[in-house]
């Protein structure tokens, strides 16, 4: 068995024979559709049992939720290469051949994931749509490292992993926050590699009974609190002086998460000559500028001409790759001396 497809399915009958089709056409023929049914109340199980392939092995979910369904599959999955898929969602006919080839290449690879497509398109909203740019320009191993705390990087259903490293780290974990964000977030800090094949090989669907629409796991909060747990814990923050870039309001509630986790800020820098020289937590406001001289370094964090750490919380993208500009000018390296936040 190459392959184990992943798949909890919790009423789907509108969208599965769609779905499992584009499974049951995949170019690698070698695999195995774990489908885990979480209670459906419709036709999804009877959907799935009309299939008379003996590839796809059903089992009924004992604790109601997609993070007991995805463990439970876990278990049942007998590949150590694994394919995460949704029930509404549909996969390009070489997904797993593709995926596969590259996690067999490299055995350093733990999470292998794919371009997506979003659709229906007539009703994907703006914001959806530059998420869905980002995240498909998001495809390297450094990609990821630099940008891990913008968003989540990869489309659940796109992804492939090793089983086995996955278990070790104790599977899924269930909280008040996304599951699948949290996975990544706990491979990165693990130093496991995580890379993003430069294909579509998924077609997102876009539905108002998404999970990240309705359930309070996928909120702004949740993904900010998440965020930051585990930036307090990366290498990358110690022994540095911190400047949080943003000081409006939005921001600074923002930015609050962090601070209650004891990251404090030794400056803030925002654009708005309005609040410049006001003081957030002990920290003064001050204008990008006072980034790019060796004196007012010394001056503002005395560092001793040290760069601080930079996190920057400009969320419009414009404005954040603006922010980019003006650092790399000023020789500060994305990764390394800032780290987009937004």
């Amino acid at each position: 068995m190459k392959v184990s497809v992943l798949m909890p399915v919790y009423n789907a009958a509108d969208t599965l024979p769609e779905c499992i089709d584009s499974i049951l056409k995949q170019s690698l023929a070698d695999f195995e559709i774990i489908a885990i049914d979480d209670f459906s109340d419709d036709r999804s199980i009877d959907i799935l049992r009309s299939y008379h392939d003996e590839r796809i092995r059903i089992f009924e979910n004992t604790i109601k939720g997609i993070v007991p369904a995805l463990n439970l599959g876990l278990e049942c999955c007998r590949s150590d290469y694994v394919a995460r898929m949704d029930a509404d969602d549909i996969m390009s006919e070489t997904r797993l051949e593709k995926q596969l080839a590259a996690m067999m290449e490299d055995d350093s690879i733990t999470l292998c994931a794919s371009q997506a497509r979003k659709f229906p398109q007539a009703i994907i909203q703006p914001g959806y749509i530059e998420y869905m740019r980002w995240q498909n320009a998001c495809l390297s191993e450094a990609d990821i490292a630099n940008e891990i705390y913008i968003e989540s990087p990869f489309a659940h259903p796109s992804v492939m992993f090793r089983k086995h490293r996955i278990l070790e780290l104790g599977g899924y974990h269930n909280g008040d926050f996304p599951e699948d964000y949290e996975l990544w977030l706990r491979l990165f800090h693990s130093g496991k590699k995580m890379i993003k094949l430069e294909e579509v090989l998924l077609q997102w669907r876009e539905s108002e009974s998404r999970l990240s629409r309705n359930d309070h796991r996928y909120s702004l909060t949740a993904f900010e609190k998440l965020r930051a747990e585990y930036l307090v814990k990366d290498a990358r923050l110690a022994d540095r002086k911190i400047v949080f870039w943003g000081a409006g309001r939005k921001t600074r509630q923002r930015a609050q998460y962090l601070i209650d986790l004891g990251i404090r800020p030794t400056a803030w820098i925002d654009i708005n000559s309005g609040i410049i020289g006001n003081k957030y937590h002990g920290a003064k406001t001050c204008l990008p500028e006072c980034l790019l001289k060796p004196e007012r370094l010394h001056e503002v964090f005395k560092t001793e001409k040290k760069k601080p750490l930079v996190l920057n919380f400009v969320r419009n993208h414009g404005a954040r790759l603006a922010c980019r500009e003006f650092l790399d000018t000023a020789g500060y390296i994305r990764g390394q001396d800032y780290l987009d936040m937004a």
